[in-house]
């Protein structure tokens, strides 16, 4: 199924990449990552520019996902889930999505689960598509420059070392959102004592 469905969206080139994106953050199972692995393997000399596309379809798409979140994510939730399970969910994402959304945005789990929890949770919009711009940059360009630099050895680089790579950007996207964390806090404190 997920062959047939890139193969598709293969025809549209760039065009695919985008819609594929677009629709990554709003509705579809299948990650955008694999449109761009098989469009890099086609043209390696336009994949930055296919992760520029991916990237932007992303971003276009994660309002359209929140908003669905909002207007019906809650009462969704509400459907599956008991009232203080969803409550205390909504606490921890609002406590910890930034860390959510990055490692979200970062992996190949579909990022419609993170849009959609972000609407349904009340979390800011704004904070949602700054995080998901760190994180879906990092995951559309590492991909992006592996195949421009190497060409479509990349496939094999990001075979054998994939979860390597991933996991260095991981712990660099983390080390930053816990320095972020702690700043946060140290200047929160230092307003609490001067008032």
């Amino acid at each position: 199924m997920v062959d047939v469905i890139v193969n598709f969206l293969k025809e549209f080139g760039a065009w695919g990449m985008f819609f594929h994106s677009f629709v990554d953050a709003v509705i579809f199972p299948i990650p955008a990552f694999f449109t761009q692995l098989s469009l890099s393997m086609i043209d390696p000399s336009n994949a930055i520019w296919l992760a520029t596309v991916g990237f932007i379809g992303c971003l276009l798409g994660t309002p359209i996902g929140y908003w669905i979140g909002k207007v019906a994510g809650r009462s969704f939730l509400g459907k599956i889930l008991k009232k203080n399970w969803v409550d205390s969910a909504t606490k921890m994402f609002n406590r910890h999505g930034e860390a959510a959304i990055l490692l979200g945005a970062f992996t190949p789990i579909p990022f419609k689960i993170f849009t959609i929890l972000s609407g349904a949770t009340d979390y800011s919009l704004w904070k949602l598509l700054g995080y998901a711009a760190i994180g879906r940059a990092a995951k559309f360009y590492v991909v992006g420059v592996l195949f421009y630099v190497y060409g479509t050895l990349a496939d094999k680089v990001i075979d054998q070392y994939f979860t390597l790579i991933f996991l260095g950007i991981f712990i660099v996207l983390a080390s930053g959102w816990f320095l972020i964390r702690k700043l946060r806090t140290k200047k929160d404190n230092q307003i609490k004592a001067g008032a």
